[in-house]
């Protein structure tokens, strides 16, 4: 398959190769996260965004109480493929005790080298049990969560990932970043916008510069907007930041990780290294010019067919495998010359001989530029972040609502 080979210098300027990141053990040539999203990062796509770049590539969020159940979803989604290394999960809960119960099995089992906790979910079935972005407003049961958390899990890092706050008038994150850091977390990213806003507008990136002063002993992440290499030279110039995390702008472009590898990693090659005794990689002192890859509608036809081979293999099964690419094909070929009806098709393909015959029907064409760029994915307009009743009358958690929390925990979605 094409992979980071195709990478070709951007013309204009020319950017330094940014330091190695470490997260505990873990040190990354190229200071890069792939954010976990909810029925995306699966093996398939972590093995493609691989394939193309370098970095950490986490798992879709897994529900601490489902896997202490052994739920088979949950038990399925936390596997991993033997290529991908270093092997990374996040987890969501409400309940202390239960999310370090979590940490314990995937570190008894050698399930993962990097746990991550999340702390930045709005979605209104997670925030209104006083899960994702709602659970750092109560500072007490956050950093007991990620102090219980830690100790489970021993060498293995753990990291959090949280959002600004509930809303411009309830804003956690550099409390939750200290309390993060102070309990031993190994790195602290931050989605740069509130719950209430959802995916909406623009992050605020000043927020990152802020939390990177408040935290100085473990690497701050930024996250939010970066849908270019440029986007997050621009993000760590602009911030400080240690590296940074990528969610809706590799969506139809898993070759953006080749294109960060190739702006962030050392001048001499990228890649990823574990191992404590290894030490972080050098990023080289000279400077290379930023890098794209040349996009043309035969490389993103090709990208797409193997998304939808690595489905297939996932699931084990050619159907389901190729109706979970449909939800890719319009991100895929985003501003491309590729007609709705044939759209609508690759939608309703079953067998990948259906998506073979649909895409040799499509010719090739160049890089189509602004029309394939810029946002994709949810956005959303701001809204009002569902809540517990009484959540924000106080940062500590009383009788009634800790009986709530208790009971989200026994809700068990497979992950």
């Amino acid at each position: 398959m094409t992979t980071a080979a195709a990478l070709r210098p951007a013309q204009g300027s020319t950017v330094a190769p940014a330091p190695a990141l470490r997260i505990g053990p873990i040190a990354l040539d190229t200071p890069v996260v792939l954010a976990p999203m909810a029925g995306i990062t699966n093996t398939a796509f972590r093995r493609l965004c691989r394939e193309y770049g370098a970095g950490l590539y986490v798992s879709e969020m897994i529900t601490s109480r489902a896997l202490v159940e052994r739920n088979a979803i949950t038990m399925r989604l936390i596997q991993h493929h033997e290529s991908e290394t270093p092997r990374s999960i996040q987890l969501y809960g409400v309940d202390p005790a239960t999310i370090a119960e979590a940490v314990r099995i995937i570190v008894a089992e050698d399930r993962a080298d990097h746990i991550d906790l999340n702390f930045g979910c709005p979605v209104p079935k997670v925030t209104r049990k006083g899960g994702g972005a709602a659970l750092p407003w109560k500072i007490g049961l956050f950093s007991d969560i990620v102090q219980r958390a830690v100790k489970a899990a021993g060498d293995v890092p753990l990291t959090v990932k949280m959002r600004k706050g509930i809303n411009k008038d309830h804003l956690t994150f550099l409390d939750a970043g200290r309390a993060a850091e102070d309990a031993g977390a190994a790195a602290v990213a931050l989605h740069a916008r509130t719950a209430s806003e959802y995916y909406s507008g623009h992050a605020d990136w000043s927020a990152i510069g802020e939390l990177k002063q408040a935290v100085t002993s473990i690497p701050v992440l930024g996250n939010g907007d970066i849908w270019s290499a440029d986007d997050a030279v621009r993000m760590m110039d602009e911030t400080g930041c240690d590296g940074v995390v990528v969610g809706r702008g590799c969506l139809g472009r898993p070759w953006l990780f080749g294109e960060l590898a190739a702006a962030l990693g050392p001048s001499t090659g990228s890649g990823s290294q574990q191992g404590a005794g290894s030490g972080t990689q050098g990023a080289g002192s000279g400077t290379q010019a930023a890098p794209v890859v040349d996009a043309t509608l035969g490389f993103v036809k090709e990208a797409f067919r193997r998304h939808a081979e690595l489905l297939v293999e996932f699931f084990e099964d050619e159907d389901r495998g190729c109706k979970d690419i449909r939800k890719h094909v319009a991100w895929y070929f985003k501003g491309y010359p590729v007609g709705g009806e044939l759209r609508a098709a690759l939608a309703r393909a079953s067998t990948l001989q259906e998506i073979d015959d649909l895409l040799g029907t499509i010719g090739d064409a160049p890089y189509p530029g602004v029309g394939a760029e810029g946002q994709r994915g949810r956005a959303g307009s701001p809204k009002r972040t569902a809540l517990p009743e009484g959540w924000l009358d106080s940062r500590e958690i009383g009788e009634g609502v800790g009986d709530m929390m208790r009971g989200a925990e026994t809700e068990n979605d497979g992950g």
